[in-house]
């Protein structure tokens, strides 16, 4: 999921990435289905009906990921996992999934379940890589030549995208929102501004300063204390600085508008000036 994301962020504008997403939003996929393509990879026993609302078969569900693939726990230190009728269950399962660093919380259920399977299912290809390291993608199998869109299969209600989304928020200290393509918006900007070779490049440049005679700057008041006069001519120069640098911003935007709206071109066959 989060390598999908990675692609997103690397698209031309939001609006098209928007309009790829819209047109994917039709392919809608209900509860007892989302977690049906790892499940099956991970044998599961009755894939096509998983429920994970359903509070028994989801409690069953984590004993059985614990012990058949995920494996975190001894066997002796999953016994209070495994008293699935306990009242004390639900902080067993919290503190299980913070042992194994999952990104969400007990009360994000499907975020977690999908979070969890994901890592059973790396740990299940870790255990058998010999098995599937010349296993073809069924995109390149049948069509080996051609170059699938990575967006194709993408769904955004679905909750490979959302935790990829959430991932990705978390590890950049994004503020979470209920719609996740605010969030994904907010995560792309964040990462063309201060994460791209150019900005990080801007941003690890020391800047030398020039020394300056505080004595030849009048405050224009008395706060009746000498270190605080030389602290409040401080944050004045350092006022000042910042207001010239908006002054810069603001010319270099007046002249950005002016070269796009100041090119008239002639139409010699209307006769007049104009676009």
């Amino acid at each position: 999921a989060v390598g999908r994301i990675a692609v997103l962020l690397r698209a031309e504008g939001y609006r098209e990435l928007a309009f790829k997403l819209s047109n994917l939003v039709k392919k809608r996929v209900t509860d007892h289905n989302m977690f049906r393509r790892k499940l099956t990879a991970l044998d599961y026993h009755n894939p096509a009906s998983f429920d994970c609302k359903d509070e028994t078969e989801f409690r069953n569900f984590i004993v059985w990921l614990e012990d058949q693939k995920i494996r975190h726990y001894k066997i002796e230190d999953r016994g209070d996992l495994r008293n699935i009728h306990s009242s004390d269950w639900p902080k067993h399962f919290e503190k299980y999934i913070q042992d194994v660093n999952c990104p969400f919380s007990a009360q994000e259920r499907q975020e977690s379940v999908d979070w969890l399977l994901g890592l059973a299912v790396r740990f299940e290809y870790g255990d058998n890589a010999d098995k599937y390291k010349n296993c073809k993608p069924e995109a390149a199998a049948n069509d080996s030549g051609k170059q699938s869109d990575p967006l194709i299969n993408l769904d955004i209600n679905n909750p490979d995208f959302k935790a990829g989304v959430m991932a990705l928020a978390n590890l950049l200290q994004i503020h979470r929102h209920d719609d996740y393509l605010v969030m994904l918006k907010a995560i792309r900007i964040l990462v063309q501004e201060r994460l791209t070779q150019e900005a990080i490049a801007k941003a690890s440049q020391s800047k030398e300063g020039l020394p300056v005679a505080l004595d030849k700057h009048i405050l224009g008041f008395d706060t009746g204390d000498a270190t605080l006069n030389e602290a409040a001519q401080i944050l004045r120069l350092l006022h000042i600085e910042e207001l010239r640098d908006l002054q810069t911003r603001i010319n270099e935007a007046i002249v950005a508008v002016q070269a796009i709206i100041a090119d008239p071109k002639t139409d010699h066959r209307l006769g007049k000036v104009g676009r």
